[in-house]
């Protein structure tokens, strides 16, 4: 079963995966011990969620790619359903000021967003490539008006990441496939100002904004967290205090096991560690891109494409994030951060590629750049 698979690939995948373990246990030991009197308490709930996404990962990389072609635009539908159902009272779940949590028997919770984002190729490639001819010239303001209620719907949340990395794999898609200049520029034009009247219509974006361009202008409130992340990296040095060793996790740097485990990481495990994770990280996405570059149809190789570069933005945002380079926004990193609805979409997401991977490779004509 496993023998079909990329061993590259899936050993890459298997190896941040028992990371990601030992990353969660060393960032939220002392935070669980804290506050459910369980020092493993995040640890068996990553590991449940890791044992979950690898049985995902092997069921969708072994699915028909007839089946997950036809039917993989309703997982997307189930998405969106999903991010609906956030805006009910009774099933949804708030916490840090935003509503995006469904709530699920045995008191776990669903993040419908992530799934929406790792299914949003599947829905792109069936629109882009003329699948529903019999819409006649009705077609694309449908598409656009589905597309623009759901992001209405994700910044109502609000999820004003999952709408960043969702339009940035849209245009880079249509880039790769032949898009024309003068519509990318248009869509430049629009996107940018309409970006630009998002942050400044919220008073917390604004905030992040001002708190990135100098965090030490408000060290103890606004700036705390960016703070205490650069301070982690500079304690961490080159070679790192070790594992468990690290100080920003000990109530210093809020959300250390979730959004900016990576600060903990680089604290821990220095420069050179740090440095070794995103060659893996780097590994992945080169994989990503030559499969898709290799796959044999126009569907294949979208839907590869957009995956490869949905996870690429992901882990360069976090990391810009966790670095200072890029405005405070949480957001998971893949495999390494706390919680089931991001790991288990992200294996989902890699069995897919590999799906992709194991199908015949001979390349299509369709134009791309």
């Amino acid at each position: 079963m496993i023998s079909k698979l990329d061993k590259g690939l899936l050993l890459a995948l298997i190896f941040l995966l028992g990371l990601g373990l030992v990353q969660v246990y060393s960032s939220s030991y002392v935070y669980a011990g804290e506050k459910f009197d369980n020092a493993y308490h995040f640890f068996f709930r990553q590991l449940s969620f890791s044992a979950l996404g690898f049985g995902v990962l092997l069921v969708f990389s072994h699915l028909p790619w007839k089946f997950i072609e036809k039917w993989g635009v309703l997982i997307w539908g189930v998405a969106f359903i999903g991010i609906v159902l956030t805006f009910v009272p009774s099933l949804s779940i708030k916490a840090g000021g935003a509503a995006r949590w469904l709530r699920l028997p045995m008191g776990l919770r669903f993040e419908p967003s992530e799934l929406f984002k790792v299914t949003w190729p599947l829905f792109l490639s069936t629109f882009l490539l003329n699948e529903w001819k019999g819409l006649g010239r009705w077609k694309w303001p449908m598409v656009s008006a589905i597309i623009l209620v759901s992001f209405a719907l994700l910044l109502k949340q609000p999820d004003f990441g999952t709408v960043v990395i969702c339009t940035l794999s849209l245009l880079t898609v249509l880039f790769c496939f032949g898009l024309k200049w003068g519509y990318i520029l248009v869509s430049l034009l629009i996107a940018v100002p309409a970006a630009v009247l998002l942050v400044i219509s919220k008073s917390y974006r604004y905030q992040r904004i001002v708190a990135f361009l100098d965090p030490w202008a408000d060290p103890s409130e606004k700036g705390f967290q960016i703070i205490q992340s650069l301070l982690g990296y500079y304690s961490g040095g080159v070679f790192g205090n070790g594992l468990g060793q690290g100080q920003a996790k000990l109530f210093f740097l809020p959300e250390a096991h979730t959004d900016f485990t990576l600060s903990v990481l680089g604290e821990e495990i220095g420069f050179l560690g740090f440095s070794a994770v995103f060659l893996i990280y780097g590994f992945i996405v080169f994989k990503g891109i030559q499969i898709s570059v290799r796959a044999a149809t126009g569907k294949q190789q979208m839907v590869a494409l957009g995956l490869t570069v949905i996870f690429a933005y992901s882990v360069f945002i976090n990391a810009g994030v966790t670095l200072g380079m890029l405005p405070t926004k949480g957001l998971a990193l893949p495999f390494l951060s706390y919680g089931g609805s991001s790991l288990v979409c992200a294996c989902f997401m890699m069995g897919l590629l590999l799906n992709i991977d194991k199908q015949p490779k001979v390349i299509s004509k369709r134009s791309r750049r």
